[in-house]
């Protein structure tokens, strides 16, 4: 088991996965909606914070690599299958921290804050690595409090896909079929100690989010 594992997280396997990705992404007909403004907020000094459900960040991946001129950082789990998507990750241009909510999030997280203040640009899924699908955790309005950062959720929309048989029902484009991949408008919370406003910040965000889930 162990030489299994070791196997699939080894470095030529993550690039052969790496290529692959690019080029099954290749084939999908991609119209990007919304993103020039937050880039334009990006450049002009702001911080952003990208957001995501677990169910739809595969098709994002190809089209992330033109971001890697921000150094942007996103927070990948501890597991072996965080290590692989941590591997393609870093070959996309993006810096992976590793840790959630179940095993060295803390940690992780303030890392995740320091490489956003600096490169303003950072990545999140909101409801990952374990779910529940469609819940937005804490994290994400933590992350944003200590930056400053805008929160920007972007969804994905598949002509044809598959949907895995897992936790979030993982979304897979199938081939050649026409994809959207939209940007939500920006959303600032101001920082705050009070729990229940914090929370009923939490829950705004799911709000917006939650009605691009495709259960």
């Amino acid at each position: 088991m162990g030489l299994k594992n070791d196997l699939l997280t080894s470095r030529w396997v993550i690039g052969l996965l790496y290529h692959f990705i690019r080029l099954y992404a290749g084939t999908f007909r991609l119209t990007v909606e919304n993103e020039q403004g937050w880039i334009t907020h990006v450049e002009n000094g702001g911080s952003v914070l990208l957001c995501a459900w677990h169910q739809q960040f595969f098709a994002a991946i190809r089209h992330f690599r033109n971001y890697r001129r921000f150094n942007p950082h996103i927070m990948i789990s501890r597991s072996k299958d965080g290590e692989i998507i941590a591997g393609v990750a870093q070959r996309t241009g993006w810096y992976p921290v590793r840790g959630s909510s179940s095993r060295g999030g803390r940690e992780a997280m303030h890392d995740v804050i320091g490489g956003l203040k600096d490169s303003r640009l950072a990545g999140h899924i909101v409801d990952g690595p374990r779910g529940p699908a469609g819940q937005v955790k804490a994290g994400v309005i933590r992350m944003a409090h200590a930056t400053g950062a805008a929160i920007v959720p972007f969804y994905v929309l598949a002509e044809k896909a598959w949907y895995f048989n897992s936790w979030d029902r993982f979304m897979l484009p199938k081939p050649f079929s026409r994809v959207v991949l939209r940007f939500d408008t920006m959303v600032q919370y101001e920082p705050t100690t009070d729990a229940e406003v914090f929370e009923a910040q939490r829950r705004d965000l799911e709000t917006v989010m939650r009605p691009a889930v495709l259960l």
